[in-house]
């Protein structure tokens, strides 16, 4: 089977509150200097469930990343955990795209690929959290799609997802091909090993232009966002603390009770 898995670079999330800052003007995160960029979590969580079916199924694994001036070093981390083939959307154009521009780009670039069985995604990205980027893939391709997977089996041309609930799981079956993104449940990433670091290094990634992949500039990127940031802020936490006092427990809890009926509160 033929599996796409769609990875991307970010900021390490482990890395401290104080190292992000908002740039409330220009409506941006600035980060710090030293703050490293790694591959998302939640993209090696995809790329774990990839490689588990590989595993059983046989196959093969691409890995599809978009942006600018991407790190090799970091990306390539796909090829060294087991993806067969890295294929880069590299240009200036694919530069500060919303989630439906990306989306409509990375979609465009898996049916160049030809014939697929699977789209992978991570739920969501550390950094945004929208969880918006593959489903819009289902969109733009029309294929079925099914999100926060905690286990996925294919068979007889179908996927069965268990797919994450507030209390619990779902088990759903879809028709392949199909989108699937993947959650932390799927199980931890697996480690790259040293023989798949050194073919990482040897290997260089396919690189598409938006001529490539049959799309014009005007529709990928900034140029072709739908969503519009109107405001990025940092809350303001406030917090009004009063201690109830009395001679005795007992007079403390009367006179808590009594302060929270004038609070109009119980």
């Amino acid at each position: 089977m033929k599996i796409i898995v769609c990875v991307e670079r970010g900021a390490d999330p482990e890395a401290p509150p104080a190292s992000f800052k908002v740039d409330a003007g220009g409506n941006r995160v600035v980060l710090a200097a030293d703050v490293p960029v790694v591959l998302d979590p939640y993209s090696e969580y995809a790329l774990e469930a990839a490689l588990k079916l590989k595993d059983a199924h046989g196959g093969q694994v691409i890995a599809l990343s978009l942006g600018t001036d991407l790190p090799r070093e970091v990306i390539k981390k796909a090829l060294a955990m087991g993806a067969d083939e890295l294929v880069l959307l590299e240009d200036e154009a694919f530069a500060d795209g919303d989630s439906w521009s990306t989306a409509y780009a990375l979609a465009m670039a898996i049916k160049k690929t030809g014939d697929y069985d699977l789209i992978l995604c991570g739920r969501q990205a550390a950094d945004w959290g929208e969880g918006q980027v593959g489903l819009g893939i289902a969109e733009v391709l029309s294929l079925p799609g099914v999100t926060v997977a905690r286990k996925i089996d294919v068979a007889d041309g179908k996927a069965q997802v268990e797919r994450v609930t507030g209390d619990g799981y779902e088990v759903i079956e879809t028709p392949l091909p199909a989108v699937v993104t993947v959650s932390n449940e799927i199980g931890e990433p697996r480690y790259p090993t040293i023989r798949g670091i050194m073919a990482a290094k040897r290997k260089e990634p396919v690189i598409w232009k938006p001529a490539d992949i049959g799309v014009q500039p005007s529709e990928v990127g900034a140029a072709g966002r739908r969503s519009r940031l109107v405001k990025l802020f940092q809350p303001v936490h406030k917090a009004n603390c009063q201690i109830i006092h009395g001679e005795t427990p007992e007079e403390a809890g009367a006179n808590l009770a009594e302060r929270l009926r004038l609070e109009k509160l119980i």
